[in-house]
């Protein structure tokens, strides 16, 4: 579809939440027990604990602990997963979630649990990135336990970027499911909604799972359609933002709304309006709050303003 004086696409202005890793991921070392055992035994190494889908913070700082002290609360191989290098220290995730009370292996000033979600929008980008990456692979882990082709328990492999299974010997590896987020402009409003899952008052972008043997643009217009009507025309793309929550690559977009009408096509919304620049600068004063400042959702908006 040719270009529409409306439609501008609007560059990103900065990278998104739990992006920009510091990690060489060394992926090639993953296998050589020898280096792994070293880097475990190395006195540089950092541990990131991950407690049943919680990080561990320290007031709103990450909070890591070294190899020697982990290995005190937790000796069991399969619970350690090599992240990579960071400036040359290994980095390791530690798998906590079979302790019911976790902080009873930690020291007193250890800090606290808690969705990363909380913190991650004010975290040091590489401390960010790796808390998001620790999770999503533990998570993955956690859903991988059993082999998909026969059903037979699975063990970490590689220094736990692989699941092997024990009976056919299939290896699984991690996944993220691509999803588009994007947000449609409409001359100068744009369009959110409400999803039923959401906290009250909150508004997004519209955001859906790509399909098989769809394209990006094809899953952009699609998912816009189904959830409000409206129809879109020209898709430029924004960013990528690493979603671990439990295990998407969102991939961000905007998109040109073609039309104003909006009809709810399936259960996914509770509401949708399209919203002014006045309002979206101001929501709390027109009765309704952005996505936290962690998501793409609120990049795409945000670049959106200053782009007005």
């Amino acid at each position: 579809m040719p270009n529409s004086s409306r439609f501008t696409p609007v560059r990103a202005s900065r990278p998104n939440v739990y992006t920009g890793s510091p990690l060489d991921r060394a992926a090639e070392r993953r296998s050589d027990a020898a280096f792994i055992a070293a880097a475990l035994a190395s006195p540089d190494a950092v541990v990131a604990p991950v407690w049943r889908a919680q990080n561990l913070f320290q007031g709103e700082a990450a909070r890591f602990f070294s190899t020697a002290d982990a290995l005190a609360w937790e000796s069991d191989p399969q619970r350690w997963i090599f992240l990579g290098l960071w400036e040359e220290r290994p980095v390791f995730a530690l798998d906590l979630g079979h302790h019911e009370t976790p902080h009873d292996l930690l020291p007193d000033d250890a800090g606290t649990f808690a969705d990363i979600r909380q913190h991650g929008g004010i975290l040091p980008a590489g401390e960010a990135s790796v808390l998001a990456y620790a999770r999503g692979l533990i998570h993955w882990q956690g859903r991988t336990r059993f082999c998909g082709v026969c059903g037979s328990p699975c063990v970490p492999a590689s220094a736990g970027h692989v699941m092997h299974c024990t009976g056919c010997g299939t290896d699984h590896f991690p996944r993220s499911d691509p999803a588009v987020i994007m947000l449609v402009v409409r001359d100068d409003t744009i369009l959110l909604g409400h999803a039923t899952r959401f906290p009250e008052g909150m508004y997004s972008t519209l955001a859906g799972f790509v399909e098989p043997g769809e394209s990006l643009e094809e899953a952009v217009r699609r998912e816009v359609y189904e959830e409000t009507g409206v129809q879109v025309g020209d898709v430029a793309y924004h960013s990528s933002q690493p979603w671990p929550f439990p295990s998407s690559l969102m991939l961000g977009f905007y998109g040109e709304g073609l039309t104003d009408a909006i009809e709810f096509r399936d259960a996914e919304l509770a509401d949708a309006r399209w919203f002014t620049r006045e309002m979206c600068r101001a929501p709390e004063a027109h009765g309704f709050r952005l996505p936290g400042p962690d998501s793409i959702a609120r990049r795409l908006i945000e670049d959106w303003l200053a782009a007005g």
